[in-house]
């Protein structure tokens, strides 16, 4: 199992930024190394399904967005840091969910390991 670690979630008001981080272990729990496809944010509100925000390919860099995201979100990544990080900009209550890290690893046809999340609440 990769480890995931998430930050940077927190209540901000309409208009707001706020960037998230989501860090994946060297290697997995049992010791052994690992390399990853994409990572991404996905994001479940109350009563909703969880759905991808945006993803970024490893190798090369392609980047992915919801349409309900684009122009206010950026995701980017630091490779030797095994880092992804997403800014949220221009924030409206209708963001307001659990969002999640993801990686999917090769060998793997679909994100295959989660973080824990982390709550993002917009006021209006």
């Amino acid at each position: 199992q990769v480890q995931l670690i998430e930050s940077g979630g927190g209540l901000v008001q309409a208009g707001d930024s706020l960037r998230l981080s989501c860090a994946a272990s060297a290697r997995t729990t049992s010791g052994r190394p690992f390399s990853m496809v994409a990572m991404g944010w996905f994001r479940q509100a109350p009563g909703k399904e969880r759905e991808l925000v945006s993803s970024v390919r490893w190798s090369g860099g392609a980047t992915y967005y919801a349409d309900s995201v684009k122009g206010r979100f950026t995701i980017s990544r630091d490779i030797a840091k095994k880092t992804v990080y997403l800014q949220m900009n221009s924030l409206k209550p209708e963001d307001t969910a659990v969002y999640y890290c993801a990686i999917q690893t090769v060998g793997a046809t679909a994100y295959n390991h989660w973080g824990q999340g982390t709550q993002v609440t917009v006021s209006s």
